[in-house]
């Protein structure tokens, strides 16, 4: 390991009852101590080498000193522990435990990829290639899941757009009057197994900040549900949207494949006039008791531009806010569930936001951090932290029993690895010392245990 030639050293000399010297000079040291059960999370998924295995290396071999796989999991790992791009591979360029996470010897081994080595290789990505990866981050998230979950009754796909701000001179970032800036317009697709609460992640794909909402979707969903139905024959496929993405082309194409679909609707004339009944109802309602009051019903409606009529369910609501005059809000749903409308709209539809929870997350492993000036190494960027929140996923399904069954990723990061640790390397075995008084001992034991750890 690299060492300064002076030992960076803070004195502090009377904010105690002696005076206080502070160094930094622990040998073989690092902050990220708990990293390792993102290693075991990865063995149990095996994505970096899948990813890795979707990439070119056309370098000549003899100038290569970092594999393509070193380079992927550097980006990823660090990702996951929060460092949000290559400009902090300076300062983790010789950290034991990060060496360590990609198999070299955390002591002697040589230092990590620089910065200008990283951004060469974000750079360099290829269209074809970012394809493949893509594709190999949704078969290895179907294929865990497919091990773990056997029998599966309804399999829920959730597709969302989100807002990507941009800073500079990015192609193909354009500005976006809904969201009133510059921006990328990602497009993100979640699976949810039978009544689980987690959310898998299982697409990610970067868009121009013009981009329709419906850009891409039927492409991603014909792949998605194809896959599922080959891998999942007997389970029943709920697709279920906002309402950016109807479509008269994805209603034809969830009725051809026949799955089950909630897709919200923009309301119009036609559409209100038939619940002008069910609002007067619900505004007599929310004047007897002086609360927001909501009357369910539905309908059989065709738009112009669609082949059939279809099952409309629609929410006919009074808002009432403190303060202000009782607001009417008439919401409406697609389906072709059958159902009481209510639950239709409350437990299936509604249920969507849980995946908003989800994005906010995404960020958390900087899926926003797409500042390179070119939009393939920017999509790279993207794809880099949905492995990154895979690898976090999967550590968050081995606290399943645990308090950190459903913690968020800033939780996992700071009280699972997030841990000082001093790393020791000999020639029959590494040791990581962590602190004795780790708060979270005995819930990091645990969690390792299930992700491949013995006792010892």
């Amino acid at each position: 390991m690299r060492h300064s030639t002076t030992t960076p050293c803070l004195l502090f000399p009377d904010l105690f009852e002696r005076p206080l010297t502070a160094t930094f000079d622990v040998p073989n040291a690092s902050s990220d101590g708990g990293a390792v059960l993102l290693k075991a999370a990865d063995r149990r998924l095996g994505l970096i080498p899948r990813l890795a295995a979707a990439l070119v290396d056309e370098r000549q071999p003899g100038k290569v000193r970092h594999a393509l796989a070193d380079l992927l999991g550097q980006r990823i790992y660090g990702l996951a522990l929060g460092y949000e791009d290559a400009n902090d591979a300076a300062r983790l360029a010789d950290d034991p435990l990060h060496k360590l996470l990609l198999g070299r010897n955390p002591v002697t081994g040589d230092a990590l990829a620089s910065q200008p080595t990283l951004s060469r290789f974000e750079n360099d990505v290829t269209r074809g290639e970012l394809l493949r990866m893509s594709e190999a981050l949704f078969e290895t998230v179907l294929a865990r899941h497919a091990r773990r979950r056997r029998k599966v009754r309804r399999i829920t796909i959730d597709l969302d757009v989100t807002d990507d701000p941009t800073h500079g001179a990015q192609q193909l970032a354009f500005f976006n009057g809904f969201y009133g800036s510059w921006c990328y317009l990602p497009l993100l697709a979640f699976l949810t197994f039978d009544r689980e609460c987690e959310q898998y992640l299982c697409a990610a794909a970067l868009r121009p900040g013009n981009a329709a909402t419906q850009r891409g979707t039927l492409t991603l969903l014909t792949r998605i549900v194809g896959r599922l139905q080959e891998r999942f024959p007997r389970a029943r496929i709920l697709v279920r949207l906002d309402g950016g993405f109807a479509a008269p082309e994805l209603f034809e194409f969830l009725d051809c494949v026949g799955v089950d679909y909630v897709v919200a609707m923009a309301k119009n004339d036609v559409l209100e006039r038939q619940v002008v009944l069910d609002m007067v109802v619900a505004r007599v309602l929310s004047e007897a008791s002086g609360r927001t009051e909501h009357v369910y019903t539905d309908f059989r409606y065709a738009a112009d531009t669609w082949s059939h009529e279809r099952r409309i369910v629609c929410k006919a609501e009074v808002v009432q806010l403190e303060g202000r005059e009782p607001r009417l809000n008439a919401r409406f749903v697609v389906t072709n569930l059958p159902g009481r409308p209510q639950r239709i709209y409350e437990r299936i539809y509604c249920q969507r936001g849980e995946v908003e929870n989800r994005i906010k997350e995404l960020f958390d492993v900087s899926l926003d951090r797409t500042s390179c000036s070119r939009f393939l190494a920017n999509q790279l960027r993207v794809l880099l932290a949905a492995a990154a929140y895979a690898l976090l996923q999967e550590l968050r399904l081995a606290a399943r029993g645990t308090a950190w069954a459903r913690a968020q990723v800033a939780t996992l990061r700071l009280e699972l690895l997030k841990i000082g640790v001093q790393v020791i390397a000999s020639v029959r075995r590494l040791v990581l010392r962590l602190p004795a008084a780790f708060p979270y001992r005995d819930g990091w034991r645990a969690i390792a245990l299930k992700i491949g750890a013995v006792p010892g």
